[in-house]
């Protein structure tokens, strides 16, 4: 690292924290491993709202978890920042041949399966939240030309599946048939259907749902403005009240 890097200073930090606070030299990988997870999410919704005060935030609590993982790696002998380092440069290398006179590139996915990977869906965390699994199964499974020429593909499917959940709903289960097995393996296709469209447009899944419960967010909170206004209450109006109120917010966009 060089001698005034962010890293190289994120890490002088720790080691003093680790030498002088008691609460911090009892820290381990496993006590600060719930709060590395959390702040990458935090980081994911600043990145998401396009605050870039709270962005420059994230990312430094981010370093400072890393800077953590290398000082604590550092103590217990695995490994140091500047393996670390190495190997990081070494995969890029590997990951980008024609940038370093290193052979012909190729996809992302079929370099990274020639590192190894026995299966061309292993390695993927299932600890990812279930939309963006989704999506990077189906990268996979592309990757080897399983997947659709272009967009009508999935769409059809999802018009498909949308056809198939409606049959679901309407066969008689003894139960309330939105709880049935048979909804729930529906709905679970027609959202993976829904995936694989978005990833076909080239438009994240996940963003446009993010985008899509701002939407409703901001749309919900000006009906509510509206009721209050109007002198409703929300919770004895109905549905048609509040449907003519939906379609009013809208119309003012």
């Amino acid at each position: 690292m060089q001698e005034n890097s962010a890293l190289r200073r994120a890490v002088a930090i720790v080691r003093d924290l680790r030498r002088r606070c008691p609460c911090d030299r009892v820290q381990t990988r496993e006590t600060i491993r719930p709060y590395l997870v959390e702040e990458v999410f935090e980081l994911d919704h600043a990145l998401a709202e396009g605050d870039r005060h709270a962005v420059r935030e994230e990312v430094a609590d981010l370093l400072l978890h890393l800077a953590w993982q290398l000082v604590l790696a550092e103590e217990l002998g695995d490994f140091s920042a500047a393996a670390v380092a190495d190997d990081l440069e070494a995969k890029m290398r590997r990951r980008h041949p024609h940038l370093f006179d290193l052979g012909p590139g190729a996809g992302w996915e079929r370099l990274k399966h020639r590192e190894g990977r026995t299966g061309v869906l292993e390695g993927l965390p299932q600890a990812l939240p279930a939309l963006l699994l989704a999506c990077r199964l189906q990268e996979r499974a592309a990757s080897v030309g399983f997947d659709w020429p272009d967009p009508q593909g999935p769409a059809a499917k999802v018009r498909e599946e949308l056809r198939e959940v409606e049959v679901a709903l309407a066969t008689p289960s003894g139960t309330d048939p939105a709880a049935s097995e048979s909804v729930v393996e529906e709905i679970g296709d027609l959202l993976f259907a829904v995936v694989n469209l978005a990833r076909k447009t080239r438009v994240s899944p996940t963003i446009a749902l993010e985008r899509a419960n701002r939407k409703f967010r901001d749309r919900f909170r000006r009906v509510e403005a509206l009721a209050a206004e109007r002198g409703l209450d929300l919770h004895s109006a109905g549905l048609a009240a509040l449907d003519r109120l939906w379609d009013e917010v809208k119309q003012d966009r």
